[in-house]
């Protein structure tokens, strides 16, 4: 009897038995949830991990700026992943599509077993997630996913009403006290990397491949020292001084860990603490109150506002030529650099809805486009408060004056100078577009209508 070898053509290979880390928004290796849990599933169950990211095409493609400093962001991240993978044996599989297109190349390429995601929260990602896990399930693989950008999400801060808190601060106040040592503990990932999948690296995708182009804006370090958290609550509205983190960029992708920063926070600045209590707070918000993320105001009267949505106005504003200095520093700091400045970005926020009585969406959508550190949650959260529309926002007649702001917190001039250097030369700077008082009058008569008629 003779036997002959399976014709090469139809010769199949047997598939590594993997599960698949698939990363999104936790761009990090070191205490990791989702990464933390495969290797423990799969050391269980005798399997491999592997490592995934997709620059997913429903979302590249919607960025009009090909140098979106986003993209660099991310791809750097992934490079730096990548030489520890391959310091390990191991490498990323990084996919540039669509998710549908990704699930079906790791289905082919692998024999998945489950899939580890931490949880993304906004509603494009809610959506993808949830139709994910149901084409994995139809392939018998399972589906996992763990809480790792925040500290404390959805149901786990509730009044004692067992209700969602809409008011920051009673709110803060129960994250605290659940804020233990425990939920503080980083995820032992690095005892576990005997686990990688071990394969041949496989290349990734360069951002000219994706029809994009480094960015030339400056990355900031994914480092904080204990003296700025020292003197965080003494300095940090002051946008002349360098005396905030710069650490968004890092927490909205996850190069950083929301944990190891808390602790540093804890021993450090209370009031640094706080701001990680208000990004937490709007994650609630947004999970709570989903019509936030849809365009909705929270407060639903607040819709009936006629906004004057004056697009000469509104370019102005964009291009910082409103004739309002500190308004101006911002927005060309912002359009230099993707960062702003807190306590400008409340300022600029405040005179585009008050002061010019344009729809608090059109800043939003800008800010999302521009902001390094754009989170759809605070994002949201900023911008309604500013609007007096959103949770514990501030009052509708609350306006900023932005000469007195100006006062207040760059008096020296030393910001504006920085942004706007021809701010004292009338032939150069702009006229103010509008006068504060007349434009205060304004917002009130404006405001007043709108929220006489709910």
């Amino acid at each position: 009897m003779t036997t002959t070898s399976p014709h090469p053509a139809t010769a199949t290979l047997s598939k590594a038995q993997v599960v698949i880390v698939w990363l999104r928004r936790d761009l990090r290796l070191t205490d990791q949830a989702a990464l933390y849990y495969a290797q423990r599933y799969a050391k269980q169950h005798s399997l491999k991990v592997q490592l995934a990211f997709v620059f997913d095409r429903a979302i590249l493609d919607l960025l009009d700026d090909k140098t979106d400093a986003r993209v660099t962001f991310i791809h750097n991240a992934l490079t730096a992943i990548q030489a520890q993978l391959l310091g390990q044996g191991a490498t990323l599989d990084v996919f540039y599509g669509t998710v549908e297109d990704a699930q079906n190349h790791w289905h082919r390429r692998y024999d998945v077993k489950a899939v580890f995601v931490n949880r993304d929260y906004e509603p494009y990602s809610l959506q993808r997630d949830a139709t994910q896990e149901e084409n994995w399930a139809s392939r018998n693989a399972a589906w996992f996913s763990y809480k790792d950008q925040t500290l404390l999400e959805q149901n786990e801060v509730l009044s004692n009403t067992g209700t969602p808190y809409t008011v920051f601060t009673p709110y803060s106040r129960k994250w605290r006290d659940k804020l233990t040592p425990y939920m503080l503990k980083p995820y032992p990932t690095e005892k576990y990397f005997g686990l990688l999948h071990q394969q041949d690296p496989l290349p990734l995708p360069t951002l000219a491949s994706m029809g994009f182009a480094c960015t030339t804006i400056e990355l900031p370090p994914p480092t904080v020292h204990t003296e700025l958290l020292q003197a965080y609550a003494d300095k940090r509205n002051f946008p002349s001084l360098p005396a905030t983190s710069r650490l968004g960029v890092h927490l909205r992708f996850g190069t950083i860990s929301i944990r190891q920063l808390a602790k540093l926070a804890q021993a450090n600045s209370d009031t640094f603490l706080n701001e990680l209590a208000w990004r937490d707070f709007y994650f609630n918000i947004l999970h709570h109150f989903p019509r936030v993320g849809e365009g909705k105001a929270f407060k639903a009267d607040y819709d009936l506002i006629k906004w004057r949505n004056n697009e000469a106005e509104f370019r102005a504003w964009t291009e910082g030529q409103t004739g309002y200095p500190i308004v101006d520093a911002g927005m060309r700091e912002l359009n230099t650099t993707g960062f702003m400045h807190n306590r400008v970005r409340m300022i600029v926020a405040s005179f585009l809805c008050k002061h010019l009585l344009i729809d608090w969406r059109w800043g939003e959508a800008y800010f999302a486009k521009k902001l390094l550190d754009f989170d759809l949650g605070s994002n949201n959260g900023g911008w309604q408060w500013a609007a007096g529309s959103g949770c514990d926002a501030a009052p509708y007649f609350r306006v900023f004056n932005p000469t007195l702001q100006t006062e207040k917190f760059d008096k020296d001039l030393r910001y504006i100078r920085r942004w706007v250097p021809e701010f004292q030369d009338p032939f150069r700077y702009p006229r103010p577009i509008v006068i504060h008082e007349e434009a205060r009058k304004r917002c009130l008569e404006v405001y007043a209508a709108a929220l006489k008629k709910s």
